[in-house]
């Protein structure tokens, strides 16, 4: 598994390393350029016009890397289908702010449609194949094997919308500076990649396959970013995380490992109530909150090497926690 798992890795970085300069190109030629906000960090303006949407490129270096393997891995399946479906809203959503012009892009209750039903389906995957099963590892409490394992009952169903939701939402979120999201996720998916080898889930070349897509897309990411995944990217993303974490049976380990992303969707959730019952006061100078940091004088390359810090460390804790 270990040889089949650094295949994949490999195939995906290869595809996505040269779909980039193939792809950043024909974005920039279709004009499917970055939407900057007028409120934002003034550094930002500069960014208008970097071509978006380059979370196809991670998408189909995931998927054509995947397809290889899913003879041989079928757990990969539904990891793919929340991942790929996830990814096909954020593509509807960038599409039509970008190609259609419309700022909004799918409204909230479109874009919720879309994950209720990719998540429900998942869920009913869950509770009924007997793959995986419903109980998850409580941290700290011993491993796989001697380990604690919570079981939620009925509850579990709503806990799986809960999670996938705020996680999907939490990884959108920190997609804001050049390399920020990318950065975190490699880190999080090599976790995953050295967890899913080590307990044999039968998912590692799809954990392994986002390691190799995001590094390639690093490549041509990190600042000064020649392109951004958009929505696309994000919530693929976001879709992969949750999804990954629930085949493992290891949902209680993304608030460790994904501390990042909890805290970039906590600190908007926090700033827009604390705005409404305040009459316009804010806690932080702008949500989310890395760019309350680079207000406060942080470069974006710092903010990036520090939360990407902080992730490293923590997926070491949650690692111990097994």
């Amino acid at each position: 598994m270990i040889n089949e798992t650094i295949l994949a890795i490999i195939i995906s970085f290869a595809i996505s390393a040269v779909l980039c300069p193939v792809v950043i190109p024909f974005l920039h030629k279709l004009k499917f350029g970055q939407q900057v906000r007028d409120d934002g960090p003034q550094a930002h303006l500069k960014k208008q016009g970097t071509p978006t949407m380059g979370g196809i490129i991670i998408l189909a270096s995931i998927i054509i890397t995947s397809v290889l393997y899913i003879k041989d891995y079928p757990k990969i399946i539904p990891v793919l289908f929340v991942t790929a479906g996830f990814g096909i809203i954020g593509f509807l959503d960038d599409y039509i702010k970008i190609v259609m012009k419309r700022s909004e892009g799918l409204n909230p209750i479109q874009k919720l449609i879309g994950q209720f039903i990719i998540t429900g389906i998942f869920v009913y995957y869950l509770m009924t194949s007997g793959e995986v099963g419903t109980d998850m590892l409580i941290p700290f409490t011993g491993g796989f094997e001697d380990g604690y394992k919570l079981s939620l009952g009925w509850l579990f169903a709503p806990f799986v919308f809960l999670v996938m939701l705020g996680t999907d939402n939490g990884v959108n979120f920190t997609d804001g500076l050049d390399g920020l999201c990318t950065s975190i996720t490699i880190l999080v998916a090599t976790f995953m990649t050295i967890v899913a080898i080590g307990e044999n889930t039968g998912i590692s070349p799809i954990t392994g396959a986002v390691v190799g897509s995001l590094l390639g897309f690093l490549l041509f990411n990190v600042y000064p970013a020649k392109v951004f995944m958009g929505d696309t990217g994000s919530l693929a993303l976001g879709g992969f995380v949750s999804a990954s974490a629930f085949m493992m049976q290891m949902p209680i380990f993304i608030p460790i490992i994904g501390f990042i992303y909890l805290v970039e969707v906590l600190s908007v959730i926090l700033q827009v109530t604390y705005f409404k019952k305040t009459g316009g006061k804010r806690i932080f100078k702008m949500a989310p909150i890395h760019h309350h940091f680079e207000l406060c004088g942080w470069s974006e390359t710092r903010v990036v090497a520090v939360f990407s810090i902080i992730t490293a460390i923590l997926c070491l804790v949650a690692y111990l926690g097994l």
